[in-house]
């Protein structure tokens, strides 16, 4: 069984309970690993080591760090086979999207150690006086990641803080932190000095509570739950720290009667079931004009019954097992919601048969739903798309921003006016047209309304971690 330790000051720990966790595979119940547990004085030690390691790392120029991060990516490429292993094994996500993540962030810290080469100040010339603005690192940073994309997102604030100049602590899920860990043993194997990026296990209420309040952590970036999201922030107040919060989403999708449906429907089935659902982007209600409804259904059927369910390992398998028993329960319990209030199943809406042991659950397709419905208010995070008709564009907007949530949308339309029109009044910090994904490195991402503050990815993200100050020169 693999054993995962924690980093802290440059040293693989066991932390200072001695305590260790079995990581049980979500597919067969066999356990995985065994995880080095941490409490309060782990992560207080971890904090402290990042303290001690900000003045020399933030003073190492950005060619050098930046330097690190790229050789880091490598090590990430080389170890790509050995990580996603590990994230299967832990998660569930089939093997192929692991690779794809696990390379996906080492992608993203070749493009923050590029970008935090573009770190320019101003200089402002007045009369007989001169104003430089510059960017300096904001300080420690804690980072706190979630389990269904933990290598990724992970990769989104450890490859902008660094390339800042911030040294960091981050916490895991404690669903899946194997996988996570190991990247950041990737990170550390390129050279970064002790104490610039560590890494500590343990609950929320523990490990997670402390890199929240201890006032040595001047920033808190974290992913995850908006009822988690909103005790960090009103925990943060307490020392004005800065916070990114990207939280839970509630995703629309509108398909208009002028789209091209073959490939609308493909996208409903990748966003809605990749990674069993449980994606913070995924499509959570699909709207439909009356028009084309029917025929959309029976696309979005066949697909999705042509998905291939197993073990996760397997190369040619399209969908795993959901993380944990709670995670299906809650999607079990959306969908007897909506059919007691009049939903009805088109497909899927059980366990699959000949899975003796595992998390699994179909794909499932729902159809006659309202916003009555838990299903159509709530995140189920998990395999479920609910298809509701609509009879105009002001219904369809209007149906899409009925949530509390805003992190992401998409519009399937061959209209560019309405297209655009669509776009820009839906509440959401992300819109895909005629594409089932929003993410770009390049681009900013992060949500609006209850789906949380900040931005990450882009030079957005890196100024995440900057301060910026004036200095006025009399001449």
């Amino acid at each position: 069984m693999y054993r995962s330790m924690m980093l802290i000051n440059g040293e693989r720990v066991e932390g200072a309970s001695g305590r260790f966790e079995i990581i049980h595979n979500p597919a067969n119940q066999e356990p995985v690993a065994e995880v080095a547990i941490g409490d309060v004085i782990d992560a207080v030690k971890a904090l402290e080591a990042a303290q001690r390691a900000f003045p020399g790392w933030s003073s190492v120029s950005a060619r050098k760090r930046c330097g690190l991060l790229h050789d880091a990516a490598e090590i990430v490429r080389e170890r790509a086979d050995h990580i996603s292993k590990l994230l299967t094994m832990e998660m569930g996500k089939p093997i192929r999207d692991s690779r794809r993540e696990v390379l996906s962030a080492a992608d993203s810290l070749d493009y923050f150690a590029e970008e935090g080469l573009r770190n320019i100040g101003e200089w402002i010339s007045a009369g007989d006086t001169r104003s430089i603005v510059v960017k300096q690192p904001v300080g420690v940073v804690s980072m706190i990641t979630p389990w269904n994309y933990p290598v990724e997102l992970l990769a989104w604030k450890a490859g902008p803080a660094l390339a800042a100049g911030c040294t960091a602590v981050a916490k895991p899920s404690s669903l899946a932190p194997v996988a996570a860990t190991e990247f950041v043993m990737a990170i550390n194997d390129a050279g970064l000095p002790p104490g610039v990026l560590n890494i500590v296990h343990g609950s929320g209420d523990t490990v997670g509570a402390e890199l929240v309040t201890n006032p040595v952590s001047r920033k808190i970036s974290f992913t995850g739950e908006t009822s988690t999201g909103r005790w960090i922030m009103e925990a943060a107040a307490r020392h004005l720290k800065r916070v990114s919060l990207e939280l839970g989403g509630h995703a629309p999708m509108i398909v208009f009667d002028d789209a091209d449906i073959d490939a609308a429907a493909g996208a409903c089935v990748r966003r809605a079931f990749g990674n069993m659902g449980q994606v913070c982007i995924s499509v959570n209600r699909v709207y439909v004009d009356d028009a084309i409804a029917e025929d959309f259904a029976e696309k979005v059927i066949r697909r999705t019954l042509d998905l291939r369910i197993g073990d996760p390992l397997d190369p040619e398998v399209d969908l795993g097992p959901m993380v944990s028993e709670r995670q299906r329960r809650k999607t079990r319990e959306h969908i007897e919601d909506a059919l007691r209030k009049g939903a009805r199943i088109l497909c899927g809406g059980r366990e699959p048969e000949g899975f003796t042991r595992g998390y699994y659950f179909m794909p499932t397709v729902l159809t006659d739903v309202d916003h009555t419905m838990c299903i159509m208010r709530e995140e189920t995070f998990g395999p479920v798309a609910p298809i509701m008709r609509f009879s105009s564009e002001e219904e369809a907007v209007r149906l899409a921003n009925d949530t509390e949530y805003g992190l992401a949308a998409y519009v399937y339309t061959n209209s560019l006016r309405r297209a655009v029109r669509t776009a820009e009044r839906i509440e959401a910090g992300s819109v895909g047209v005629n594409i089932g994904s929003v993410i770009d490195l390049q681009a900013p991402f992060g949500g609006w309304k209850q789906s949380g503050i900040g931005r990450e990815l882009s030079h957005r993200g890196l100024e995440e971690y900057l301060e910026i100050k004036h200095i006025r020169l009399g001449l």
